[in-house]
């Protein structure tokens, strides 16, 4: 049962956290609410956003699209939030922006396939051009990587992501010699690791999400094809090595934003006081939490320089606007957030970060 409805009491500025509490991308849930919890935390310590004190409402990502959207858009209508943000996959971002319809901002911050075209959301994840775009150069030029398998489950996010792979390696005379898309949630991948095997790839793209990506590594490395064929993911965080395990990452590489071991001012200081915050208990770091730090620090900087919190005053005065964080200088070009981009190899249950691309 979720959270009451109706206005937010004592002038507070609640923001619904859309994350994944179950399914594949369950996974990712706890790391994503800490991250955003820091963010505001942070934030209300320092006077609130416009003199009002933040406040998160979670709601469960990983439901059914309709489901999510009939749930935001409840909140939304009743008066209940003033703002969207949250990790979750394109699936439900497609159901949910429309029936925002501009009510509220919406600051999705998941990589995604790119081409989000409506002018009240903002995204703060990475794009292909800045992601997988240079991840390929960087292999065929260093590795000599052009022939590629992809396995991406099968949704938007995998599907156009596919396609932009192949509109790559076509201008570098790479290719795309096996392609299998599955069912969200799959976890045996033995008809799949058999076409992969049988084929001329050198390397395969991910383009899985969460325990689906888990369960591929694990039956990759079982099938010894980590001995001949390097992977690599543009959604690989720490919480998938370490549900992995070390026996399953050899040759396995992701592009991201932020990884933990980020050796960057910013990227040591987040990681820093979400330790002392949370403990050494709490849920490994990772690249889709830190997400939803960004997605609360992004409304933020919007608001700031919109002073006020309608989508469409956000949308008018975006461009340009830039602030430093962990992924370190970030700016708002057309409603994204331009990044640097990071590529790092897996070695055992953490990332080693190779360079910037």
């Amino acid at each position: 049962m979720g959270p009451p409805l109706g206005p937010p009491p004592g002038g507070e500025l609640a923001v619904a956290l859309v994350i994944p509490l179950q399914g594949p991308a369950g996974i990712f849930g706890p790391s994503c609410e800490l991250c955003a919890r820091l963010a505001v935390e942070e934030v209300n310590a320092a006077g609130g956003l416009l003199g009002r004190r933040m406040r998160l409402t979670v709601v469960d990502g990983g439901a059914p699209p309709a489901v999510v959207a009939d749930r935001v858009e409840a909140l939304v209508a009743a008066g209940a939030v003033q703002a969207v943000t949250g990790w979750h996959i394109s699936a439900v971002r497609q159901v949910v922006a429309p029936r925002i319809a501009g009510r509220v901002p919406y600051v999705y911050t998941p990589l995604y396939e790119g081409g989000e075209r409506a002018p009240w959301v903002f995204l703060a994840g990475e794009t292909p051009g800045r992601q997988l775009r240079p991840a390929l150069a960087w292999f065929a030029r260093e590795a000599g990587v052009r022939d590629w398998a992809l396995v991406g489950d099968d949704y938007v996010w995998p599907r156009r992501s596919a396609r932009a792979v192949r509109g790559y390696l076509d201008r570098w005379g790479g290719r795309v010699v096996c392609e299998c898309f599955v069912r969200l949630g799959t976890q045996d991948f033995g008809a799949v690791l058999a076409r992969v095997a049988a084929s001329a790839a050198q390397g395969v793209v991910m383009l899985l999400v969460g325990d689906d990506a888990v369960a591929f590594n694990r039956a990759f490395a079982a099938a010894g094809l980590d001995e001949a064929m390097v992977r690599f993911s543009p959604l690989m965080d720490e919480n998938m090595l370490l549900a992995t395990g070390a026996a399953g990452t050899r040759g396995l590489y992701a592009a991201a934003g932020f990884f933990e071991t980020l050796p960057t001012a910013g990227g040591l200081e987040f990681s820093a006081r979400y330790h002392r915050r949370f403990g050494a208990q709490a849920p490994m770091l990772n690249s889709v939490g830190e997400s939803c730090y960004e997605g609360v620090r992004l409304l933020e900087a919007l608001a700031l320089r919109a002073r006020g919190v309608g989508a469409r005053e956000m949308a008018a005065t975006c461009e340009g606007l830039g602030y430093d964080g962990p992924r370190g200088p970030v700016q708002v070009r057309s409603r994204h957030l331009a990044q640097p981009v990071f590529l790092a190899a897996a070695e055992g249950l953490r990332f080693d970060v190779l360079c910037r691309l």
